[in-house]
């Protein structure tokens, strides 16, 4: 069993010592443990080129084309059982380098896409190295520790929301998280004995999840709005009706006020179709093949017409002087 921590963040900072502090009581629950900062890592955006699907859909492994260390961190995932992240809140969300890992590396892993490859590779007889990579499929138990300096709570408003975008294509299974805004305060957080706690506790609860069964591990942290991803957000509809949605996991249930405080009421079949269950993971997958059916046959209908009714933008500085 190996927990891998990971900050965003820099180097013996807050998430840098959050995280090591989970790590230790990972460790002492009985987890090999590894620590990552990526504070000096080059880790570009995504280009969209589409080569790491293309090769997996060729018969090929997942990689991205693009050279830089990258590949590290999603080696280092795809090694771990457990997984705690730590990033900081610079502008109301989380820093974007964490973002560029996200594009990069979710996508490129989602669960039905992946399981859809493999099955079609069983079905045609391969075997050994000719399969997907198993680690590709193994469950994963994971952690977030959103770090910011304001102490009002809206200004890291979308630290958790943006964490919680690592796992669900993944199919992982959240275990905890903990809003550690106010450390600007704070000063250092070993000052802070309950927060110190806290990232204990979810070392220990990683390490102690790892290869139970998703629906049998225990919730970490405050409940929040959400019944799956417990964070507090909430859209509305342009109808403005009763009926409101979790922006993170993609799930709606009915608005009520009862003694002058919120309540949503998610149903059961709401929550089983949340972003990070296979249910919601494959709903999405039937509604990107269903955008492919649609899209190839009509750039096929205006291949001859579409470049002309380009031009003017690929030659956008020639046609705007004009």
């Amino acid at each position: 069993m190996k927990v891998l921590g990971i900050s965003f963040g820099r180097k013996m900072k807050c998430g840098d010592i959050m995280v090591k502090e989970a790590l230790f009581q990972a460790k002492a629950a009985g987890a090999e443990v590894e620590f990552i900062n990526t504070i000096n890592m080059e880790i570009g955006h995504c280009k969209a080129c589409g080569a790491c699907s293309t090769k997996r859909d060729r018969g090929g492994q997942v990689a991205c084309i693009l050279k830089d260390d990258y590949e590290k961190l999603e080696e280092a995932v795809l090694n771990a059982d457990g997984i705690i992240i730590a990033a900081p809140v610079y502008a109301v969300g989380i820093v974007g380098q964490f973002k560029n890992f996200v594009d990069r590396f979710c996508p490129a892993h989602d669960r039905a896409a992946l399981l859809e490859e493999q099955k079609k590779r069983v079905e045609a007889g391969k075997t050994g190295e000719e399969l997907l990579d198993a680690r590709y499929f193994k469950d994963r138990y994971i952690g977030y520790i959103s770090v910011g300096g304001a102490s009002t709570q809206n200004w890291v408003s979308m630290g958790l929301p943006m964490l919680n975008l690592f796992g669900f294509s993944c199919h992982m299974k959240v275990v905890g998280q903990i809003d550690a805004y106010d450390q600007g305060r704070r000063a250092n957080p070993v000052f802070d004995s309950h927060l110190m706690e806290q990232c204990q506790n979810l070392g220990r609860a990683i390490a102690q999840s790892v290869g139970k069964p998703y629906d049998e591990v225990e919730w970490l942290g405050e409940e929040g709005i959400c019944p799956v991803c417990h964070c507090n957000q909430l859209s509305i509809s342009p109808s403005r009706s009763a009926i409101v949605e979790c922006p993170v996991c993609g799930i709606s249930g009915n608005l009520e006020l009862k003694d002058n405080k919120i309540e949503v009421k998610f149903s059961e079949e709401q929550i089983n179709r949340a972003r990070w269950t296979i249910n919601g993971l494959y709903e999405h997958y039937h509604e990107i093949q269903g955008m492919i059916k649609i899209c190839v046959p009509k750039l096929q209908e205006h291949k001859d017409t579409l470049p002309k009714m380009l031009e003017k933008y690929e030659k956008f500085d020639e046609f705007i002087n004009q």
